[in-house]
């Protein structure tokens, strides 16, 4: 068993639904002394293997310093503190900034990856986010709001690939992701996908639209938070009428374990 004792692990809570957690994650969860979620974007049904005397809180209303101090304070005592985060610990969320308080106090430190709502809406939503000889890149990023985008990285510059991009946190940010996909190239009628709360038991929702119309028909969803864009040359594939097929499934490609049917000669 994994030596949890005065130890703060940041857990990926996935993207919503509990079941996604990993099975490191729920063990963790079961061991834990305590454990402050991100209530705002994580389920509190995540904590359904909690142990009774577990001592859980919401960060929904502190601050860094509020957060990274009941971490230290917890782990001080010799517990076992999980902070709980919604997706995956290492993409988009605040990891650096609470691990250095923590190394600063010597404190140990561990990361359980989550899955990424990227990876949760292209399921929900049945899309592959590669395809051969379509794209074979995907690019993770979000478009400027608050937060500056570092030199060479706004979306305009990215999408100019072509390529599949997942739009984080952007949702409220739909008329400028449309302006910017247009101005790298994209067409008025290129397929687009918008899910919000993916995996979110009975509050999931799949909006299917192209740029030029998935705004309006977000605003008609009600759709203005927690939502994943994804916008790919590979969306709507499942209705294609032909496919280049990936070689390691065909039967005349020969790798390690399967070797290729030989072609029958014409006599």
């Amino acid at each position: 068993m994994t030596n949890t004792t005065a130890k703060v692990w940041f857990v990926g809570a996935g993207p919503g639904d509990p079941e996604l957690l990993t099975i490191k994650g729920q063990s963790l969860i079961r061991q834990a002394d305590a454990i402050l979620f991100a209530g705002s974007l994580v389920s509190e049904a995540a904590m359904r293997w909690a142990k009774a005397d577990c001592e859980i809180e919401d960060s929904k209303g502190m601050n860094l310093d509020a957060i990274t101090g009941w971490l230290i304070e917890k782990a001080k005592q010799n517990k076992c503190v999980i902070r709980l985060q919604t997706g995956d610990p290492t993409l988009y969320g605040a990891l650096i900034e609470m691990v250095q308080p923590l190394d600063a106090e010597g404190i140990d430190v561990g990361v359980v990856p989550g899955v990424s709502s990227a990876m949760a809406s292209a399921a929900a939503a049945v899309e592959s986010l590669t395809l051969p000889e379509v794209t074979q890149t995907v690019i993770l990023t979000r478009t400027e709001g608050r937060t500056p985008m570092p030199e060479g990285e706004s979306l305009k510059e990215l999408a100019r690939h072509h390529c599949t991009l997942c739009i984080f946190l952007s949702i409220t940010l739909l008329k400028k992701v449309q302006t910017e996909l247009m101005a790298a190239g994209w067409g008025k009628e290129s397929p687009i996908v918008v899910v919000h709360k993916a995996s979110w038991p009975n509050e999931e929702k799949i909006i299917h639209g192209t740029i030029s119309n998935i705004r309006e028909k977000c605003r008609a969803g009600k759709i203005n938070s927690q939502a994943m864009i994804i916008t790919s040359p590979t969306i709507g594939a499942r209705q294609w009428p032909e496919l280049k097929k990936s070689k390691l499934y065909d039967k005349d490609f020969s790798h390690r374990f399967r070797k290729a049917q030989k072609k029958q000669e014409i006599t």
